[in-house]
This record gives C-alpha cells, sequence and structure tokens, in this order.
C-alpha cells in the first residue's frame, strides 16, 4: 500500500471510529442530562467548567460556546484551582467537571473542595464508576469504546465525546431560553457571522447612488445615468414607484439590435416587474434572491417607494459571500 491510500485508510477509520463513538451517545443520556439542564436553565449564576489536559481544553470551547448561546460560563483549570484559583467559583455557580477516567489526582484533589462550597456538580465522564462519577449530584456519560488511537493512548475519541455532549448541553438550553438569531447576533457583532445577523439592506444602499430614469428618458441618457451612478443598472421609475429596470447588459443587447438608437426610450429596452427586496430586510436575505435569480443588482423599495440599489459586489465587500 503506496503513502496516499495507507493515509486515506488511516483517517477513514479515524472518522468512522469517532462517528461510532459519537452514535452511541445517545444511548447514554439519561435523566441526569434534563435535570443538569434544567438545573443550569434555572441557576442564578454562571456555569464554571474545569478539567486537566486535553479535558481543559475541550472545556474552554464548551465555555465559549456556552457564552457565545446566553449561558454565562467561565474556564476553570483545575490544576490552578487547587493553587488559588478556587475563588473563581461564586456562591449559584454550577461547576461541570470534564475527566475521562475520573480519577486523576488533580479531580480528586479538587472535587472536595467544590461539594465543600455547597456548588452542583455536574460530571462529563467516561467512568462513571469513577471518583468524579461518585461525588458528582449530576454524571453526563461519555463513554467511549476505545480511543482513535492505534494504540488507545491519545484522547482523540474520548474528547470529541465531551465536545459532542457540551454542543448538546448549550443547544438544549439555547431551545429552553428561546435564543434566537436576533440574541446570537448581540453576541456575534464581528465578522462575516455577525454581519450576516445583523447587516441590512439599507446599510448597503446608503452607501450607494441611486440611478433612475423615468419611462421617456432617452436612450442616450439611460447609459449616461448608468455610467455615472456606477453600478450597472438604472431603475425606470414613475413618481417614487419602480416601473421598471435596465441593466448595462440591455443596453449592450440594445446596441447590437439596433443602427439608430437616437428614438429609442426607457420604455422601449426596459424589463417590467423587477425582482426587488425591501430596504429593511437582512443583507443576507437579499444575497438569496440575486443567487436564486443568478443578477447581480437589486432594486430596493421602501414603502412602496424606490429606494435604491443593492449589488453582489456590496455582500462581497462586507464578507457576506
Amino acid at each position: 500500500m503506496n503513502n496516499h491510500d495507507r493515509i486515506i485508510a488511516v483517517a477513514k477509520q479515524t472518522i468512522e471510529a469517532e462517528s461510532k463513538a459519537i452514535s452511541n451517545l445517545t444511548s447514554l443520556l439519561s435523566k441526569d442530562f434534563t435535570d443538569a439542564t434544567q438545573l443550569i436553565y434555572e441557576s442564578k449564576g454562571r456555569v464554571v467548567i474545569t478539567g486537566i489536559g486535553k479535558s481543559a481544553i475541550i472545556a474552554t470551547k464548551i465555555v465559549a460556546t456556552l457564552n457565545s448561546t446566553g449561558t454565562p460560563a467561565i474556564f476553570m483549570h483545575a490544576a490552578d484551582a487547587i493553587h488559588g484559583d478556587l475563588g473563581t467559583i461564586q456562591e449559584n455557580d454550577v461547576v461541570i467537571c470534564i475527566s475521562k477516567s475520573g480519577n486523576t489526582p488533580e479531580i480528586k484533589v479538587l472535587v472536595p473542595l467544590i461539594k465543600n462550597g455547597k456548588n452542583r456538580l455536574v460530571a462529563i465522564t467516561g467512568n462513571k464508576d469513577s471518583f468524579l462519577g461518585q461525588q458528582a449530584d449530576y454524571i453526563l456519560n461519555t463513554y467511549v469504546e476505545k480511543e482513535a488511537c492505534p494504540n488507545n493512548l491519545a484522547p482523540t475519541t474520548s474528547t470529541t465525546a465531551q465536545l459532542v455532549i457540551g454542543d448538546a448541553l448549550a443547544v438544549c438550553l439555547l431551545e429552553l431560553r428561546g435564543f434566537s438569531s436576533k440574541d446570537f447576533a448581540k453576541y456575534h457583532p464581528g465578522g462575516a457571522l455577525g454581519k450576516k445577523l445583523y447587516l441590512r439592506v439599507s446599510d448597503l444602499t446608503a452607501i450607494n447612488q441611486k440611478p433612475m430614469v423615468s419611462a421617456d428618458t432617452s436612450v442616450k441618457r439611460v447609459i449616461v445615468e448608468i455610467s455615472e451612478k456606477m453600478l450597472g443598472v438604472t431603475a425606470v421609475v414613475e413618481g417614487e414607484k419602480i416601473i421598471g429596470i435596465i441593466t448595462d447588459g440591455d443596453i449592450r443587447r440594445m446596441l447590437s439590435t439596433n443602427d439608430e438608437i437616437s428614438s429609442l426610450k426607457a420604455k422601449d429596452i426596459m424589463s417590467t416587474n423587477p425582482k426587488r427586496v425591501e430596504n429593511q430586510a437582512m443583507a443576507v436575505d437579499a444575497l438569496d434572491i440575486l443567487e436564486e435569480n443568478g443578477i447581480s443588482q437589486l432594486l430596493v423599495e421602501e414603502d412602496g417607494k424606490y429606494a435604491g440599489v443593492v449589488h453582489l459586489h456590496d455582500l462581497i465587500k462586507e464578507g457576506i459571500i
């Protein structure tokens, strides 16, 4: 077997092993999971998540997911906790301790200290009969038969299972809170994700020019309007209402079929009933319309009146695509 085939084979084995283990987690869900979720939902404090080694890394990711979906959470490293950071835990906090074995030395020292503080303890562990499992108020079982590592040593499948249970917990809490896309946007104001959630069409039309002509505007003047406003399009309006659209493509087609254009008007070459979007619609909704119809520009309305143009390039520039 050459290196390519060997690499692909090992990769497939890893993915299949982890997929099987994750699928098995559904059979390990119990009343402890629902009770722990309800406890966190009703808690007046935060979720403090702790662990050591690779479990600590997974803990930081779960903390980030909870924070971004409306559940206040903080990470506390298990080793640091027993050397001065135990004060991180406040009176009403719920503590989640992550450990595959549930028997590591740091966990054995930390757990009694948590219990002494009267905080409720949730264990994410693959060994419910471990020290951690026996001391915890609730157990979220992440048992895996073996690691994807061929030596069954490197945390692979087990940490994936921990991560998935953390995601399941976060999503259940999200559902209980009725956490909406608007709520999500408050926690993700930056980057492409944030813009998809809060950027509106009006934010884009405000920075664009507003090309428009009347039905009786000469074709020469139409060409000038499209060129000056630099959006490759102009609306044809009557009063303040859209009655048609002319694109630079329409101009090219008109020139290829007409030797004499001096008598032509906008109404002679415009397309009627053009695609349009409301000014207060989300920018991502405008993108959907553009992609569905294979077009680059979209006319914008507000209360039935022409409000401007949104261009595919605007969405690219804002990182929506």
